[in-house]
């Protein structure tokens, strides 16, 4: 079905359009996106208590949120709307800091779409149903092509060869996706491509996902990203809206059956559009646990990490807090401020004591005589005398007691802490018996 576009008429042929950079911004320019930022990320456990999960601290400076959009910006796309719902406060804190920065006198914006029940007295009941909800206001902007985007990813990606390849190849959904090991893709949409990349199956989290030919170990996994022609698109969401037993979501409900309507449903190798190879590989992380989270922020402390933030060709922007440079006093025998493979934010001070192989964040406070090793340390943590703490996350504002040993001892930690099945130790200020109103 829909063999001959009437939307891409015009556009030329795929191989006409490979790595033609004008049509790539020509493209950009008249695409909309829409990130979806109003889930909880459950599986990140108290870490999302009181934050949706995109609004979560990544990489020593960062939020979550702000790869996606810094993605966008990189792609020369700037007319960005966000559709925030579970606990949005301290994401839409952050993007009014942050992300205030584009010019309405150019139609570049950064719109956050809360649920208004603009259209239907019900909360965004799925994904799709998040972008129709806001359909009024997509039509609004006059959009040729709509980028939908996942909110909750660490990654980089020029979006604009994505764009160039749905249209070149007059797809009517094209979907961006991942190789990923075949034990992670029970948590993502699993795919089965054609020769000519062209999807042929798709199953949403399945419980058995099946594997790419040849790869037994590897799933084709969809990284939440589509790109649709904007008439498609709000043709397929009034259709879905009326569908009394949809669920309104686009990996339950719309994906497959654009499949099985013979649509023109394409996959988008994340490979030919990252900014980025480390081994060969494209990075792509979804920070869905606590052990995935710790993992991947640790993973920057390496020598060679396989996220570079240091490239400047594709800067990641976000909010930055006005705070001085780090600072590592005391150098006694038992009293020596250090950090040894280790990154330390801005506003941090490491007085007489020893980090190793860890990441904190901004405005950390470690005082004399600790040990720490393998941690993740949010903002606003403060660390009192002779700590020990071993491969622990520690939340935002956080007051760490003198003398508390952590990582240690897992059945002890978990007597007070939340302790992951792979031994990382979280520790939160409600854990502490401190009462904070929520962390930013």
């Amino acid at each position: 079905m829909n063999d001959v576009n009437p939307e891409w008429a015009g556009y030329g042929t795929y191989k006409q359009y490979v790595a033609d950079e004008p049509t790539m911004a020509h493209l950009a320019k008249q695409t909309l996106a829409v990130v979806l930022a109003g889930g909880r990320g459950s599986r990140l456990g108290p870490l999302t208590d009181w934050r949706a999960k995109p609004a979560v601290p990544f990489g020593g400076k960062f939020r979550i949120i702000d790869f996606t959009l810094s993605n966008c910006l990189n792609s020369g796309i700037r007319r960005i709307g966000i559709a925030t719902q579970y606990k949005a406060q301290s994401l839409i804190h952050h993007i009014q800091r942050g992300w205030a920065f584009l010019d309405g006198r150019f139609n570049e914006f950064i719109e956050l779409l809360p649920a208004q029940q603009r259209i239907t007295a019900d909360w965004y009941k799925g994904t799709a149903d998040a972008v129709y909800q806001n359909l009024d206001i997509l039509r609004d902007h006059e959009a040729r092509i709509v980028l939908v985007l996942a909110g909750d990813h660490v990654y980089k990606m020029d979006y604009s060869r994505m764009i160039e390849e749905h249209v070149a190849r007059r797809a009517d959904m094209t979907i961006g996706c991942v190789e990923v090991p075949l034990a992670e893709a029970t948590q993502l949409g699993v795919m089965q491509v054609d020769e000519d990349w062209r999807i042929v199956g798709f199953q949403e989290k399945p419980a058995q996902p099946q594997c790419i030919p040849g790869q037994p170990d590897t799933a084709l996994g969809s990284m939440g990203i589509y790109v649709f022609n904007a008439s498609f698109l709000y043709e397929e969401l009034i259709r879905d809206a009326a569908d009394p037993n949809s669920s309104h979501d686009f990996g339950k409900d719309i994906i497959p059956r654009l499949i099985a309507s013979g649509y023109r449903v394409s996959a988008h190798r994340l490979k030919d559009s990252c900014t980025q190879l480390a081994e060969g590989k494209p990075y792509w992380r979804d920070v869905g646990t606590i052990d995935a989270y710790w993992e991947a922020n640790l993973e920057l402390t390496r020598i060679t990490p396989a996220l570079d933030l240091y490239d400047q060709s594709w800067p990641i922007w976000t909010y930055q807090a006005q705070v001085p440079p780090a600072k590592f006093i005391f150098d006694s025998d038992g009293r020596r401020g250090g950090a040894v493979d280790s990154m330390v934010s801005g506003g941090c001070i490491i007085s007489g004591s020893t980090v190793k192989r860890s990441l904190l964040f901004s405005s950390v406070r470690v005082h004399s005589y600790c040990s720490i090793e393998e941690s993740v340390i949010l903002p606003e943590v403060e660390i009192g005398r002779g700590a020990v703490l071993r491969r622990v996350v520690i939340d935002r504002g956080a007051r760490i007691p003198a003398g508390l040993q952590a990582g240690i001892d897992p059945a002890e930690d978990r007597k007070r802490f939340h302790v992951t099945e792979k031994g990382i130790t979280l520790i939160t200020p409600e854990m502490l018996g401190e009462h904070l109103h929520h962390p930013a």
